[in-house]
């Protein structure tokens, strides 16, 4: 829990703060940017909520922080109200969990609501209001794990929901033995008519995405959207098995059609079929420059 007694001395003065337990994992910046900002390689609040919007946005961002650093001067007495707010609409049927769990880093999960079965992709915490939500929506079919980082509380989740869990073979350790599903090698697996998942080692060896109706990828660690340009960019620092892997992962990923990223961290990206095959060429070159 954030405390006063950390409180950032970069914070401008007001009831919400960052305290110094921050890991710059960058939820609330892309999640409340009108508040929160950059400062000295942490988040840090650089304007105060001015409106309910605002002021909503800033709680969804606190719920979110992984390691609590963000906090009020003030009991907020309107926490409901933001907890009840999750999960959070994208498009269509498609939702942001936040509640991002510390061990993950941060990484976002996301809900697909589906008459056939709704997927949970990537675990958040496993948080009680969270939950409650998820049951009212229908529970959890599946729940998808681009990869072994960012597998959160998902024991508890299989567990209350019953839902058969999905991760590559190459990615299997002793937390996650267990796991119900359990592809293997480098060829697709099409779970539904709906779903295809797509192995893309590089940042792990058995890292996978998941497309959704051709449009939607879940794209873990594989693809993300820079934070300073706004283009779709990979992790360089952040390759833990094999970046000339990742560099032909990606190509084969270029071959395939969509128009929305949901990357596991940073923010989202959204275009046209032909920008984002741009974007993808773009990626891929600068990547073979590394």
């Amino acid at each position: 829990m954030a405390t006063l007694q950390q409180r950032r001395l970069e914070n401008v003065s007001g009831d919400f703060y960052v305290d110094k337990t921050c890991i710059d994992c960058d939820t609330c910046r892309w999640m409340s940017p009108t508040v929160f900002n950059r400062a000295g390689e942490k988040s840090a609040v650089y304007h105060q909520p001015t409106d309910e919007k605002e002021r909503l946005q800033a709680l969804q961002a606190l719920l979110s922080c992984p390691t609590a650093s963000i906090g009020t001067e003030n009991k907020p007495t309107d926490i409901k109200t933001a907890q009840k707010s999750f999960p959070l609409p994208i498009i269509e049927n498609i939702y942001h969990c936040g509640y991002h769990a510390e061990n993950s880093y941060g990484a976002a999960s996301y809900f697909i609501q589906r008459p056939e079965g709704n997927i949970l992709v990537d675990s958040p915490r496993f948080s009680p209001p969270l939950v409650k939500r998820l049951e009212e929506m229908g529970g959890i079919r599946y729940l998808y794990l681009t990869h072994r980082d960012d597998v959160a509380d998902h024991q508890k989740f299989q567990q209350h929901f019953q839902c058969d869990r999905i991760l590559h073979k190459d990615e299997i350790n002793s937390s996650t033995r267990e796991i119900e599903i359990q592809p293997e090698g480098n060829e697709n697996l099409q779970l539904e008519p709906d779903l295809l998942i797509i192995p893309v080692p590089g940042h792990t060896k058995g890292h996978t995405v998941l497309l959704y109706r051709n449009n939607f990828l879940f794209s873990g660690d594989h693809l993300a959207r820079s934070r300073h340009t706004g283009d779709l960019y990979a992790f360089r620092r952040a390759c833990w098995y094999s970046w000339e892997e990742q560099i032909i992962s990606m190509e084969k990923l270029a071959n395939y059609s969509f128009e929305w990223v949901l990357p596991g961290h940073g923010r989202r990206y959204n275009g046209d079929r032909s920008t984002v095959k741009q974007q993808m060429q773009n990626c891929i070159a600068w990547m073979k420059q590394q």
